[in-house]
């Protein structure tokens, strides 16, 4: 399917807008800049052809400018010899060659137009298509990113993953069930206390008493 009827609505065109209203970005984009390197294909051969008529009309001018020089030639010596209806018929020839010549040169000119406007074009459809390129790999780079987090998710949110973290639910509550039986085992191991740790509390109490009496000495004397 064409999208451009011709290179000028190419260059007319509003790519932003023709992807809008596209419900495929990603393939329109390519169908536009598929167009585009066709048209500037096209405009190159037609400029290329253009190139050739110029050169093929330049070698008929040089031909004609040498037939004019040599008719002048006949008729110089045409008129030299009194050979006056010779001389003017030789003129006559030059005549045509001339004319033959003013016209290849006016066409020459309508070529060179067209070549001026075929460069314009070209470059054109190139900044167009430089440009076009450029949106396709925007385009593509967010697909891709869409995609991407599309997939994602799906894998977050799905029945593997879920079965993971059910799995891993198990395995932690496994491991709270054997160190709640650790802890377990250690509940009522704590034998009664002996003489000696009896003993050693009270020497505990005595430190804290004796290190309580001196701050309270040593804020009185700060009073």
């Amino acid at each position: 399917m064409s999208i451009f009827s011709r290179t000028r609505d190419i260059v007319a065109a509003n790519v932003t807008e023709i992807l809008d209203r596209s419900e495929d970005p990603a393939k329109m984009i390519r169908m536009i800049i598929l167009e585009m390197e066709e048209t500037l294909v096209e405009v190159r051969a037609s400029a290329a052809r253009t190139i050739a008529d110029q050169k093929e009309l330049r070698r008929h001018i040089d031909k004609l400018d040498t037939l004019q020089q040599d008719w002048t030639e006949k008729a110089q010596l045409a008129l030299s010899k009194d050979r006056e209806d010779l001389a003017k018929a030789a003129l006559v020839e030059k005549r045509k060659a001339t004319d033959m010549g003013d016209q290849l040169r006016a066409e020459i000119t309508v070529l060179e137009d067209a070549l001026k406007a075929s460069e314009l074009d070209i470059q054109n459809l190139q900044n167009k298509l430089q440009d076009a390129r450029s949106r396709q790999s925007n385009i593509m780079t967010r697909l891709e990113s869409a995609e991407n987090q599309v997939r994602l998710r799906s894998m977050y949110n799905g029945e593997k993953v879920k079965d993971a973290f059910s799995r891993f639910d198990i395995l932690e509550r496994r491991v709270d069930e054997a160190q709640g039986r650790a802890d377990a085992l250690r509940l009522g191991s704590e034998g009664p206390k002996t003489l000696g740790d009896e003993i050693a509390a009270l020497e505990n109490s005595d430190q804290v008493d004796d290190e309580l009496q001196a701050m309270k000495q040593a804020m009185k004397k700060e009073g």
